[in-house]
């Protein structure tokens, strides 16, 4: 069984960091882009950042260039985002997503993504 499961949601405070996990079954992460996804109450999913499968390629919209980094653990088939000074336009719904397309590189096109979690809830607020 193919599953994501998007784990490490918490309320946090604007300017603190928070780790969330995707943790992947029933296929190898390390052979497939990973995309980072978040959705808040009225717009359309959003893509954040997205990894190679072999790492040397990566992609971070403009909004959390610089506070956001992605990076995986081969070893627990789990890929995380790092986010730092998070801020409260960050509150939102985070979904992590794997492709085999392109899977030396990456883009955000939602479309092209094989398997998705069922996300995890991200609030930034004071």
């Amino acid at each position: 069984q193919v599953q994501l499961v998007e784990s490490g949601g918490a309320l946090v405070q604007p300017g603190e960091s928070l780790r969330i996990s995707c943790a992947a079954s029933g296929f190898t992460v390390a052979y497939y882009a990973i995309g980072w996804f978040r959705q808040v109450p009225g717009k359309e999913r959003e893509g954040i950042s997205c990894l190679s499968s072999d790492n040397h390629y990566s992609y971070y919209r403009d909004f959390v260039k610089d506070r956001f980094t992605m990076f995986r653990d081969n070893g627990k088939n789990t890929v995380y985002l790092e986010m730092n000074n998070l801020k409260p336009e960050d509150t939102a719904v985070y979904y992590c997503a794997a492709t085999s397309i392109a899977a030396m590189s990456c883009d955000l096109g939602s479309g092209q993504y094989d398997y998705w979690g069922q996300g995890t809830q991200v609030t930034v607020s004071s």
